[in-house]
């Protein structure tokens, strides 16, 4: 399974957008706290919400309690990574958990530090501070997803003869 996790998110819409994205894609959210939004708010909810029933979303008090009671291979996404998220040969037999900072600072120093040789970053120019975090989270999570060859998602579209 993969893991997406937001450190101390900010920004409700993204958050929104992000839990849509799993939706689609099977993948368990996971909110660390201090949230910069409530869950019940109106804009999370009308980001995902023909989504929000098919979304497993848990919430953590602090990265410790996250990390306590989680388990699997951890990566980090941060612009400061030095290996391409595309680069790295995702495990198909782990869990994946895929760690993403707060829109303002990214994730804190001191994690990144002492996770090292687990962040991955977005090849981007270097002028531009980063992608919007729920673009970062779709880019890596997709290609986790064709690593593992896409499990349990269907790649066949079909059209409904609507001739609008």
């Amino acid at each position: 399974m993969i893991h997406i996790v937001l450190y101390e998110p900010e920004i409700p819409q993204n958050t929104g957008n992000i839990s849509r994205t799993c939706a689609v894609t099977g993948c368990h959210l996971h909110l660390i706290e201090p949230l910069g939004f409530e869950l019940s708010e109106r804009s999370i909810r009308r980001a995902g919400l023909d989504y929000w029933q098919y979304l497993t979303v848990t919430t953590y008090k602090n990265w410790d309690d996250f990390r306590c009671k989680n388990e699997g291979e951890f990566y980090y996404c941060s612009t400061k990574g030095q290996r391409c998220h595309s680069e790295v040969c995702y495990p198909k037999d782990r869990d994946i958990y895929l760690v993403f900072g707060k829109e303002s600072h990214g994730l804190p120093e001191p994690l990144l530090k002492d996770n090292y040789e687990r962040c991955i970053r977005i090849p981007m120019q270097g002028f531009v501070r980063s992608l919007n975090l729920s673009n970062a989270v779709a880019v890596v999570t997709y290609e986790v997803l064709r690593q593992l060859d896409y499990p349990n998602l269907t790649d066949i579209g079909a059209l409904t003869g609507r001739q609008d």
